[in-house]
């Protein structure tokens, strides 16, 4: 049988398994097409407002993206991602598992198993998912109007609940890259009200069951004292929350040092102090860029960007990129193995970017080579000093 015959009796098998409701889902992999982070896709049976559609989640390097499509477009789309780009697709009904794959020659073959046990079909929207933090029994979440004392999220604080759970979600693959020698010098810079400095003992105490000594630094006097009242009715023994700012607090052998939302320059300073205190992990969530972007307009640099640097929006996006770009050379600098990349906070805030440094003793560091670039950088777009440049001395 041929390719297009194959092709078209499958895609008929998926045309039909919609009204008889034995369609559960569908995977594609082996990706080949131009996305250079586009990995697979999976795709779902969900109901909107009574409506039937089919959700597609297509799972990037950095992230994931659902799009949701009615069933008839779906199809047709599945039908493309299997002629052209994808060279495995895996059909699951409740009778059957359908694999169509092309071999390395683009000859196309259909192999199908039987399925003993009926797989339930739901059309449920909202997929439930697995907190690492859970209400249940956590007194901080009570003191801090996340939960009520019977574990129930409070419906106003359902976006700050998911919200947790995501920075521990992001956190959990990089600390488990850590020596499991426990966590005896955790920082975070700029902790505030303590949601996510709480969340972070936590699950590093409860869930990876480890040594642990987390510190909060806040400016504001009454934060700190309510945070550590918390701590202290939470049997948090290794939780304490210290007033200062983040340029003044000083520390060494830091494990990890966190600083979310710093505003401006107060995430180069957390940087430099995770640097100084030769952190394992230093994982900022930087935010405002102003010192940069006021240099790049007083710059006036002329290069080929400058049509676009002239409106202010895409001024703010390149003094974002600029500024967490040379950081991460920065960290580089210093022996970090660095990553950036974008997360989306279920709070539905706007796009965040984490930068992200791992201490790694057999890296080789060009260090002359990532001068030359920050010097570069700095001409091209007009920049007199980077602050966390001027901090670490390398000017």
């Amino acid at each position: 049988m041929s390719n297009q015959s194959l092709l078209q009796e499958f895609q008929q098998q998926l045309a039909d398994s919609i009204p008889s409701n034995v369609f559960v889902k569908v995977s594609l992999g082996n990706y080949k097409g131009n996305d250079k982070e586009l990995k697979n896709v999976y795709v779902r049976r969900i109901k909107i407002k009574k409506v039937e559609m089919l959700s597609f989640t297509y799972r990037n390097k950095t992230r994931d993206i659902v799009k949701n499509f009615s069933i008839a477009d779906g199809l047709t789309r599945i039908n493309h991602f299997i002629s052209n780009d994808f060279k495995i697709c895996t059909f699951f009904s409740t009778e059957k598992e359908v694999i169509v794959e092309h071999d390395k020659k683009g000859i196309i073959s259909v192999r199908e198993r039987l399925i003993k046990t009926e797989v339930p079909v739901t059309l449920s929207h909202d997929k439930e998912k697995k907190r690492l933090i859970q209400p249940a029994g956590k007194t901080y979440l009570q003191e801090l109007k996340i939960s009520d004392a019977n574990g129930a999220v409070y419906k106003n604080a359902q976006d700050k609940y998911k919200q947790i759970n995501q920075y521990i979600a992001l956190l959990d693959p990089l600390i488990r890259t850590l020596p499991a020698r426990g966590m005896k010098n955790v920082v975070d810079m700029g902790s505030g009200k303590g949601y996510l400095t709480f969340a972070l003992y936590d699950y590093l105490v409860n869930v990876l069951k480890t040594e642990a000594k987390v510190t909060g630094v806040e400016y504001r006097q009454d934060l700190v004292d309510l945070c550590n009242k918390i701590a202290s009715g939470s049997n948090f023994t290794g939780l304490d929350f210290v007033q200062g700012t983040i340029e003044d607090y000083e520390a060494e052998n830091i494990n990890l040092l966190i600083a979310l939302h710093a505003c401006d320059t107060a995430t180069d300073d957390a940087i430099y102090k995770g640097i100084k205190g030769n952190a394992e992990l230093i994982v900022v969530a930087p935010c405002c860029h102003k010192q940069i972007r006021r240099q790049i307009e007083k710059g006036k640099a002329v290069n080929e960007l400058e049509f676009l640097t002239k409106y202010g929006i895409f001024l703010e996006r390149q003094a974002e990129m600029v500024t967490d770009g040379i950081r991460a050379l920065i960290l580089e600098y210093f022996g970090y193995k660095t990553k950036v990349f974008e997360f989306i906070s279920d709070a539905h805030t706007p796009k965040n970017v984490l930068v992200v440094g791992v201490k790694t003793k057999e890296q080789l560091v060009a260090k002359e080579e990532i001068l030359e670039k920050i010097k570069r950088t700095k001409a091209y777009f007009g920049i007199e000093y980077h602050h966390l440049e001027k901090l670490a001395d390398l000017m």
